[in-house]
């Protein structure tokens, strides 16, 4: 199937032809036709898949008759609201490029950064509007907003929304949307906390799942590397002295431990910056930037901040710390092996982490290869699964540790 069995308007097929798109991804096929019938959608399908055309190509479809009216006298029709500042970046790039020959306008809209540029680039009028929660709220609060005339809503990363704390936030933007308005619902993960919101806001939809729900892309080699903790940083050295490793994106628990990581691989001849919530706006593009163009070889990041970060062709992902959330685990992977390209996911784990990986093993209905042979190993097995006595206290202390999730980055 190529997209122009899809019913898009001729401007956008224009568009797709420029970027060198001709083939739909399975959840661009199964999701476009059904947002074309104005239903609701509920859709599953992990990190690098292609859901952000999967919604933005049917909008820009949609509205493209709005293109008509005067720019000053345009309403926001469509809200695309998303958990973090670069993947906002990263939706709004994807309607400038695929709605370019249609006439629509679209804004973004994101914290850490002047709300007057933004204020007054809203106040021009525009018709797609892409946000994070806190910046939206806050524009709400100062009446620049106005969300009565949304057509269109899509609520992309629902689950990084849960972890990061932000579905409070979520819930005040909803109430302020018009009951009949069209809701697309986008998650890589269903927790029953994300399930339970679906069925609150959406209405009758179509539940489209191209992949099994937390699983991780075939493509992406992954291997457990035991190690002490006091030993990571020296076998992450070790193993970036592979100069074939060009492009790596290491996770850490902290902003604190992501800078201290960064600072230890520039002492060590190794091009690095860090890039997490404490970070400015221009400092994390910048690192960003640097990281693509391959200034620099390795970008250090908490997971907050690496939301959003598409990189073509990235090799490899190094897990410097597990994730105390196996889901957590599944976002971090899909930043390589996307599009159907090869990745590289290797996951450093000291004997305190050996919980969360086989909570990872679980959900993702795996066992990860371990590595035995490197110079700094640390023998374990990976744990049973507990006893029947003991899982309501485990069950309490992972809630304890979602609620703490967000406080940690």
């Amino acid at each position: 199937m190529s997209f122009e069995n899809l019913n898009l308007s001729a401007s956008i097929l224009k568009a797709l032809k420029t970027e060198g798109y001709v083939h739909p991804t399975p959840i661009q096929k199964a999701a476009i036709p059904v947002i074309l019938t104005k239903k609701d959608l509920l859709g599953c399908a992990q990190t690098g898949t292609g859901k952000t055309a999967a919604f933005a190509l049917p909008i820009l479809h949609l509205l493209e008759s709005k293109a008509a009216v005067p720019a000053h006298q345009r309403k926001i029709a469509a809200l695309i609201l998303t958990p973090t500042r670069e993947l906002a970046i990263q939706i709004s790039e994807s309607f400038a490029s695929y709605g370019k020959h249609t006439g629509l306008k679209h804004q973004v809209v994101f914290g850490g950064v002047s709300a007057h540029s933004q204020i007054t680039a809203l106040k021009a009028g525009t018709d797609i509007l892409v946000a994070t929660p806190g910046r939206l709220l806050d524009l709400l609060s100062q009446n620049v907003v106005n969300l009565q005339h949304i057509q269109l809503f899509v609520l992309d990363e629902a689950d990084r929304m849960l972890d990061m704390g932000f579905i409070h936030d979520v819930k005040k933007v909803i109430s302020k949307l018009p009951h009949s308005r069209q809701t697309l619902f986008f998650s890589a993960t269903m927790p029953n906390e994300i399930a339970g919101l679906a069925n609150a806001i959406l209405r009758n939809p179509v539940e489209v799942k191209v992949t099994p729900v937390s699983s991780t892309a075939e493509s992406i080699k992954q291997a457990i590397y035991p190690v002490e903790k006091k030993d990571k940083a020296a076998l992450l050295i070790h193993l970036l002295g592979n100069r074939e490793m060009k492009s790596v994106l290491v996770f850490t628990r902290t902003k604190f431990g992501a800078d201290k990581l960064a600072k230890l691989l520039n002492r060590s001849a190794i091009g690095a910056d860090a890039i997490h919530g404490n970070k400015s706006q221009n400092a994390r593009q910048k690192a960003l930037k640097n990281f693509k163009d391959g200034t620099i070889r390795v970008l250090v990041a908490t997971d907050i901040a690496a939301r959003g970060i598409d990189v073509e062709e990235l090799q490899y992902v190094i897990n410097f710390e597990l994730p105390n959330l196996p889901e957590t685990y599944v976002h971090r992977i899909g930043r390589t092996g996307r599009a159907g390209n090869n990745g590289t996911a290797l996951s450093f784990c000291d004997q305190e982490e050996q919980e969360y990986l086989r909570d990872i093993n679980k959900l993702t209905a795996q066992n990860i290869p371990v590595v035995n042979e490197h110079p700094y190993l640390l023998p374990f097995r990976t744990p049973a699964k507990p006893q029947h006595a003991t899982q309501p206290a485990f069950k309490k202390n992972f809630k304890h540790k979602r609620r703490n999730f967000a406080a940690a980055y």
